[in-house]
């Protein structure tokens, strides 16, 4: 017999309709952690945009779009219909799953938002920004081999542990596996493809590496939870289907099967995009300092004719 938590969280879940296009606009809620965290983070940001602007200073355009591109995710992912179903259709959850770890820190990386922080905090906060940057704790996470050992655990501990389980039965658990994901993403990918001066840099080529090697362990993942012959949380998916959402809930096996696929299509184009981007900025980092070499022989080129004797002297016939 499922416990009263599990039977609170499956009253308060039996009402919802079969997901659709209609459903994704009107199972809309307002969770107090999503919510507050996107209108923190929202209004920090455009207070450095308007000091900047104030200033007369320029930001580049793509890390604002970015940045509404992340905290957009963030939202739509544990507020919309989409986080409605996250515990009533293991692939919804699983779609959930891969925008939080992937796609918002991406974009999150790419806005650049601690770079803009210390170009606008006054001294005092941009001081203790600039030792949090550098100090022990943030190098020591912002470790390569650690970040990427913590992304690919992570999942692991996820859904092969009890957390999943306590996750569907306890709302403050479930709020802290997004926040979770987020920052176990933002951990691996910040140093990785973000802008922003943080601990933990590589050359490209180790970045490069590194994020191809998440390829093969999202699919490992998806073809394992593909093929559990155990449901993810236990009886909690079965359940539902005693109650009116029986009508429309696919069999449980079949959605795990679906979600073991999507964690593992998903994952590798996701990655193949964070490759893609990536080479860009390699490809852009490498024309940058073939200009700055130019500049640098150019300049030593100038030193040296100016340095140089210039040939005058009397005619010995005159």
């Amino acid at each position: 017999m499922p416990g009263p938590p599990l039977i609170a969280a499956l009253t308060a879940a039996e009402s919802l309709p079969e997901p659709s296009f209609g459903a994704f606009f009107t199972q809309w809620s307002l969770a107090p952690l999503p919510l507050v965290l996107t209108v923190w983070a929202v209004g920090l940001y455009v207070l450095g945009l308007r000091a900047l602007r104030r200033r007369g200073d320029r930001w580049p355009v793509g890390r604002t779009i970015a940045f509404g591109v992340g905290i957009g995710a963030f939202y739509v992912a544990t507020s919309s219909g989409l986080a409605a179903y996250d515990t009533t259709l293991l692939s919804l959850h699983m779609v959930q799953h891969m925008v939080l770890s992937m796609v918002v820190p991406l974009a999150l990386a790419l806005s650049a938002p601690v770079t803009l922080a210390l170009r606008t905090l006054p001294k005092a906060p941009r001081r203790w920004l600039l030792a949090a940057l550098h100090s022990r704790v943030a190098k020591v996470l912002a470790f390569p081999p650690l970040a990427f050992g913590l992304y690919v655990v992570s999942p692991w501990a996820l859904y092969f542990t009890g957390w999943y389980d306590a996750s569907l039965e306890s709302v403050f658990v479930h709020e802290m596996m997004h926040v979770h994901l987020v920052l176990v993403g933002s951990l691996f990918f910040w140093p990785l493809m973000g802008v922003d001066p943080l601990p933990g840099r590589v050359g490209y080529p180790f970045r490069v590496l590194l994020t191809m090697m998440t390829l093969p362990f999202h699919a490992f993942l998806g073809v394992t939870i593909m093929g559990q012959d155990t449901l993810l949380g236990g009886d909690w998916y079965p359940s539902l289907a005693d109650g009116p959402m029986g009508a429309w809930l696919p069999d449980p096996y079949d959605d795990q099967r679906l979600a073991g696929g999507i964690l593992w299509g998903a994952g590798d184009l996701v990655g193949l995009s964070f490759f893609a981007v990536l080479f860009a900025q390699w490809v852009r980092s490498s024309f940058s300092e073939a200009r700055r070499e130019d500049r640098r022989l150019d300049l030593e080129e100038a030193r040296e004719r100016a340095a140089a004797p210039t040939g005058g002297g009397t005619d010995p016939e005159r």
